[in-house]
């Protein structure tokens, strides 16, 4: 089985850069996964406060739970990007 460390190697060397929006996906539950329920002051430039909402959405999600999410989301956008 696939560990949660290889899937994000993985998606970290696609070929392509995915879209904002699908990094997002993925950053968010990263976060949720490695760090947990989110720690930070809400930040003012407009990119860092997507990168922040998407892994505040997050909160209250298990470790478990996140790097499940995480997967499934590397599963939809892999064949994009391999």
């Amino acid at each position: 089985m696939v560990t949660f460390e290889e899937i994000v190697e993985k998606a970290r060397n696609f070929s392509q850069k995915p879209t904002q929006e699908e990094f997002l996906e993925f950053y968010g539950y990263y976060k949720q996964a490695t760090v947990g329920d989110c720690n930070t002051d809400e930040p003012e430039d407009p990119i860092r406060k997507a990168l922040w909402n998407s892994w505040k959405e997050k909160t209250g999600m298990s470790a478990d739970d996140a790097k499940a999410h995480y997967v499934e989301v590397y599963k939809k956008y892999a064949p994009k990007y391999q």
